[in-house]
């Protein structure tokens, strides 16, 4: 018997195209999905995503990120490297659902459009290399899922490979991310004999073939599998049973347990993140695709299957539920901002309530400013298909938001709330630019506030000493996609320095520090007396600001003047000019003259008490360190090891698969550059690695001390 798994590929065909202006409520809220494709670099998720268009009806030709020709992959910079950079959002149809997609970067460097993803997405398709299995960065979208508690079923990918191994993948999945990993399908057949899969849940066969665009075959399960598939269909159900009430009554009853009611289990406990179902299959041989957009469907939530948004009335400041309806409020999350060279300022949002049509005037709550929405935008990648209302649930763009950024809550002007925003990563790695010529100079600040303002881990600052700029972010590939950015997009050429280590400054002891500004010039002066009370805070806690002052020592409108004088002393450190972090300033004291003190006053007042007590109060310095993950042939891991300990590199483990050994350390950043050439030539350039962000730790004395005399030019 001959027939498809999902719709039919004719029915494929008749599904939303680009411009058919198709609006969002022509599903049900129940037929939404909203879902993000994650994973480690280079493990597929492009190559899938371009098969779930196809699939779906939603694109007529299969792009190849090899050739360059993926949809979802439409940076010039993207395609010429194979890899990609920014979260493309994209839409299409099966079985009478509207899935929204967004295919995240795997890069650690990018991981930024990651984390505004997660953020505003209902569940995740987690992809994994069924030879690598559980990598480095597979581990840190796991913690982004887990952090916004999105539930996630995983495909493992590359089944045709050489070495492919479903099982140990699955065992990995387990001891690695620590979740109930649920097999829902076993492979038919291994590496370049892999055809296709089994579906544990209905006990059925498909067969694929490596035609893009032929019909799967359904089949009875083969004879050699049956047992096996006996047994793992049998402890299918026993492991769900486990976990589910109304499963566990069935299997106590002793009769049959059918497909129905299998499905309806895997999606009660995925829906509560209690499982993860686990489906395979090859997405560059076409094989699998189609049972993974229906597991899609059945398995991960809708906008009704989550629980109502928790907002913050901005009028009382109490803790309120939003429910997911066209009929609430309209509540709105700003997850990302697009300088697009054609249509200018695009400002991607998730409407989790409500609905909102073109020209309306909304308030962004987060700036506390009214905003009016100009064309409203579906995006295909970098296409876009203009509509006239966006409803819940929906993920869509705008024009026309000048003081919209990411993270910012867009609601009705008559009822502000606040959403929780978008927390980021700081930036480890600096450069020093400057422009090529008098042309680029005029242009590059502009060009950098439009790049700073897409990118939340992409920070700009000029020395005033030294006169030059200096941008950080997340790491070497990361700011040298940004400068060929700036090149190709906005026509601005820069030179280069060397790469420079984003150290921080902080305190080990607490202090109490007196800072006063106090000018004569004849007629009124300046007078700004504070005391201050500064205390180290705990690693990763930024800047914290107590207003303790009592008995009308200083004047309530001078202490905000105080504070951001504190942090503008901050911003430019006082050791060796690197930002001061994770610190706590109480104002407990201080005193005023009721005709000269001025804000300005108690502002630099604030900031010399800063520079004043953190000179006393034991500073440090804080150097980023990365969490390094090495796969190395056996034959070289002695060699490898001996230059990890050169680079002051801790060694956390060593998994040992065959003839190939997996290290887990941590290393300070400023030891790995030009790590990749070392290791090329250690290896015969056969090892991999990949590096991410860990912590900052205390940078030991003999180098600070370096730092800090390079710092002053002594």
């Amino acid at each position: 018997m001959v027939t498809t798994v999902g719709i039919k590929a004719q029915q494929a065909k008749k599904a939303v195209g680009i411009g058919n202006n198709v609006m969002p409520r022509t599903f049900p809220l129940d037929k939404v999905r909203n879902i993000g494709i994650i994973a480690h670099i280079d493990a597929g998720k492009t190559t899938a995503t371009e098969r779930i268009l196809f699939y779906t009806g939603r694109t007529y030709k299969v792009g190849e990120v090899d050739d360059g020709t993926a949809v979802m992959d439409w940076m010039e910079q993207e395609r010429e490297r194979g890899i990609t950079i920014t979260a493309a959002a994209t839409a299409c149809q099966w079985q009478g659902h509207r899935i929204n997609i967004i295919d995240t970067p795997g890069h650690v460097d990018f991981t930024a459009e990651v984390e505004r993803s997660l953020r505003v997405l209902d569940g995740g398709v987690v992809l994994l290399d069924a030879v690598a299995g559980v990598e480095a960065q597979s581990e840190t979208v796991w913690r982004q899922a887990d952090r916004y508690s999105v539930p996630r079923v995983c495909f493992i990918n590359k089944m045709d490979r050489v070495g492919a191994d479903f099982h140990g993948t699955v065992a990995m999945i387990e001891e690695r991310l620590r979740a109930k990993a649920v097999p829902i399908q076993l492979p038919v057949g291994e590496e370049n004999q892999f055809r296709g899969v089994i579906d544990l849940v209905d006990n059925k066969a498909w067969l694929f073939s490596d035609d893009v665009g032929a019909t799967p075959v359904e089949m009875p399960i083969p004879e050699e599998k049956k047992d096996e598939v006996t047994k793992q269909r049998q402890e299918l159900v026993e492991r769900l049973a486990e976990n589910d009430d109304q499963l566990m009554l069935l299997y106590l009853d002793g009769g049959d347990i059918s497909g129905p009611q299998v499905k309806a289990a895997i999606r009660r406990l995925t829906l509560a993140n209690r499982i993860v179902p686990v489906l395979c299959g090859s997405a560059l041989k076409n094989k699998g695709i189609q049972p993974l957009l229906d597991a899609v469907v059945d398995y991960l939530p809708s906008p009704l299957d989550v629980p109502p948004v928790h907002v913050i009335d901005s009028e009382t400041g109490e803790e309120i539920l939003r429910q997911a309806s066209d009929d609430a409020p309209f509540s709105a999350l700003a997850f990302k901002v697009v300088a697009d060279p054609f249509m200018g300022r695009l400002v991607y949002f998730r409407v989790y309530s409500g609905k909102v049509k073109v020209g309306a005037q909304v308030l962004n709550s987060s700036k506390g400013q009214k905003e009016r929405l100009g064309r409203l935008i579906l995006m295909h990648a970098n296409r876009r298909e203009e509509i006239e209302e966006v409803d819940t649930g929906s993920i869509a763009a705008t024009l026309g938001l000048k003081n919209t950024f990411t993270g910012d809550t867009l609601c009705e002007l008559g009822q502000p709330v606040l959403l929780e925003s978008i927390r980021f990563p700081e930036p480890v790695l600096s450069l020093v630019i400057e422009p090529k010529s008098k042309a680029d100079q005029d242009r590059l600040g502009e060009v950098l506030n439009k790049l700073s303002e897409e990118d939340p881990t992409f920070k700009m600052r000029s020395d005033q000493e030294t006169g030059q700029t200096l941008i950080s972010g997340m790491g070497e590939l990361h700011l040298e996609v940004l400068i060929d950015r700036m090149l190709r997009e906005f026509n601005v050429g820069v030179r280069v320095g060397k790469p420079q280590v984003a150290y921080k400054e902080t305190i080990t002891v607490p202090v109490e520090t007196e800072g006063r500004f106090i000018r004569q010039f004849g007629g009124r002066g300046q007078y700004g007396h504070v005391w201050l009370r500064l205390e180290p805070g705990d690693r990763g806690s930024g800047f914290k600001f107590f207003d303790r002052v009592r008995g009308g020592g200083i004047p309530k409108e001078y202490i905000p003047a105080v504070e951001a004088g504190i942090k503008e002393a901050l911003e430019t450190g006082v050791v060796a000019g690197y930002p001061t972090v994770d610190i706590k300033a109480t104002l407990y004291d201080g005193g005023f003259h009721e005709v000269d003190s001025s804000e300005l006053a108690f502002k630099m007042a604030g900031s010399i008490a800063l520079k004043d007590g953190v000179s006393k109060a034991n500073p440090i310095l804080l150097e980023p360190i990365m969490k390094l993950e090495l796969v190395v042939p056996a034959q070289f891991l002695g060699d490898v090891i001996g230059d990890l300990n050169s680079r002051r590199a801790h060694i956390e483990g060593i998994e040992t698969h065959g003839e190939t050994c997996v290290v887990h350390s941590v290393v300070p950043l400023a030891e790995t550059f030009g790590y990749a050439t070392a290791l090329r030539s250690l290896s015969q350039g056969r090892a991999t690695y990949s590096l991410e962000f860990h912590c900052r730790r205390e940078l030991p004395t003999n180098l600070a001390e370096q730092i800090i005399v390079r710092a002053k030019g002594v």
